[in-house]
Parts: structure tokens; C-alpha cells; sequence
């Protein structure tokens, strides 16, 4: 299984307290600098997508927030989910209609998601390049983009690790 710095966090170990603390550290910098308002039932989400390097959906992110005392409406989710996704703070997994935080908080990108059928991990990816070409084909055809979502599934590595050993050769 590799373990290098070129695979995305979600399909290695690293030290997962250090990301979350980075990627809270990350949001509240930028809603300081954009004048947004980190509220706490939105600071709560965050850091429940932050817990896991996994999407997951709206309910379960109200279950989360009901236990803890936010609400038990679906608006509460809906509404912080919402905004975490505009602000860029997390993004929408449309094939499993679930939600991921952002792991590029504040940067300008395009990404491309590998979902692992197996174990549920999501990793982001720069998918600067894919979009481009995905473009210029468009353009090729005289269509016009308005949105791309880039979602491939499969195995991770240690997924497909497990998969190659239980598989007889």
C-alpha cells in the first residue's frame, strides 16, 4: 500500500488530529478574511465532515447535530452545509448525495474525487487538468459547461490490498 506523500490523506495514515486542527485553523482564517460568520452550529459541521475523510449525508451530519443539542430540523444541516459548500469549505458528493470538508480550504481549484466502494474513504484531487480537457472538447462541440462534477469509484489502496488477497490467483 503506498504510503508517500503523493497519496491524499484519506488513503494513508497520518496524523489525523494535526489535519483537523489545520483545516479548522484554515476556515477561520479565511471566514476572518472574507467577513463571514463561522457560527457555532456551523463550526460543528466542519468539524464533523473534518472527523473522517469520508462523505456523509445530511442526516447523519443532523443526527450528529441533534445528539449534541443544535436541532433535530433538517433546515439546521441544510442551511450550514450550504454555506460551507458555497464559502468553499466543503464540497457536494452528487453521486452519493453526500458531503465532504474541503481539502484546499481557500484555494481557487477544480476537483476530482476517488470514492472507495469498499471502506467509504473520499480523497479530493487537483482536477485542474481533467476540467481543462473536459473544456476543450466542450468547446470542440460548441457546448458550453455551467458545472462539472468529477466522481470516479473504486477500491483504495488498502482496500484493493484486502481485495487482491482475498482473490485467488
Amino acid at each position: 500500500m503506498p504510503d508517500d506523500a503523493e497519496t491524499p490523506a484519506a488513503f494513508r495514515p497520518h496524523d489525523h488530529a494535526r489535519c483537523i486542527a489545520q483545516s479548522m485553523a484554515q476556515a477561520e482564517t479565511l471566514a476572518l478574511a472574507q467577513g463571514l460568520r463561522l457560527t457555532p452550529v456551523r463550526r460543528r459541521v466542519l468539524e464533523i465532515l473534518l472527523e473522517r475523510h469520508g462523505a456523509m449525508g445530511a442526516y447523519e451530519v443532523l443526527e450528529r447535530l441533534s445528539e449534541e443539542g443544535f436541532g433535530h430540523q433538517p433546515p439546521v444541516a441544510y442551511r450550514a452545509l450550504d454555506f460551507l459548500v458555497e464559502q468553499g469549505l466543503a464540497h457536494r458528493i452528487r453521486r452519493i448525495n453526500a458531503f465532504i470538508a474541503c481539502a484546499h480550504p481557500g484555494e481557487d481549484h477544480h476537483a476530482a474525487f476517488l470514492i472507495c466502494r469498499e471502506c467509504k474513504a473520499v480523497a479530493e484531487m487537483p482536477a485542474e487538468e481533467l476540467r481543462g480537457a473536459l473544456e476543450a472538447g466542450a468547446r470542440g462541440a460548441g457546448f458550453s459547461i455551467e458545472r462539472v462534477s468529477l466522481e470516479a469509484s473504486g477500491l483504495c489502496p488498502r482496500c484493493r490490498v484486502i481485495h487482491d488477497e482475498k482473490v485467488p490467483r
